[in-house]
């Protein structure tokens, strides 16, 4: 049985990592949140935090209604693996007229569809890049983030062997499984990062990838 206030300012459909951790951070904030989820372990967990998480087995139009999800301000459908649930859940929200509706996005695919109907979205671990790759550029002392035993974010600087090349041609990617999530020159930085853009000796720039690979890359840059 659902027993929500008329209002509620935050709701979040979906509580693997990036939703448990979302609706923490907004309890913990002191925000007014529910959460629904069909996995009753991970409702309990998030249960220690507020008393407003459902057990929802069937995310259709009129489950939802008896949640009162409809009452959030902001909903956040947190569903990036099972797509056709995503894109449904997140459709379902936004015609039940809830103000402002975010959609997490494993995919650019994924994402374009759900930004199609009216959603705004994330991609967790492509904005978490940014945001680490923004604090690689602005703190000299920070060199690498491990992600984890095996996934690492560095800085490297540019050398001759990839001046005058685009990032296509460079083949940082085919060649060694690495992306580059941001460059920076002359003191400027670039986060969305073009596949024709030319790279020039002393860029700054942080890739993304296995720590093998990146060590790999940092080997042919130096001979």
């Amino acid at each position: 049985m659902f027993n929500l206030k008329p209002a509620v300012e935050f709701g979040i459909i979906g509580i693997g990592r990036f939703g448990f951790a979302l609706a923490k951070t907004l309890i913990e904030a002191g925000k007014d949140v529910v959460v629904l989820d069909s996995d009753e372990n991970k409702v309990k967990q998030i249960r220690s935090y507020t008393d407003n998480a459902f057990v929802v087995n069937n995310l259709n139009k009129e489950t939802l209604l008896e949640t009162g999800i409809q009452n959030c301000g902001t909903v956040f459908v947190c569903i990036g693996e099972k797509i056709d649930v995503s894109i449904l859940t997140t459709l379902n929200v936004i015609n039940m007229g809830v103000k402002r509706v975010i959609a997490k996005a494993n995919t650019y695919e994924q994402g374009c569809v759900l930004k199609k109907i009216g959603a705004e979205i994330v991609y967790p671990e492509n904005d978490m890049a940014i945001r680490i790759a923004n604090r690689l550029l602005n703190e000299e002392a920070l060199e690498f983030i491990e992600l984890n035993n095996d996934i690492h974010i560095e800085e490297l600087r540019a050398t001759n062997r990839i001046d005058g090349k685009s990032i296509l041609k460079s083949k940082i990617r085919n060649e060694f499984n690495l992306n580059i999530i941001a460059v920076e020159r002359d003191e400027e930085t670039m986060i969305e990062v073009d596949p024709e853009y030319i790279l020039r000796e002393n860029d700054l720039i942080v890739v993304i990838g296995k720590k093998a690979n990146i060590r790999r890359f940092e080997e042919y840059l130096s001979n």
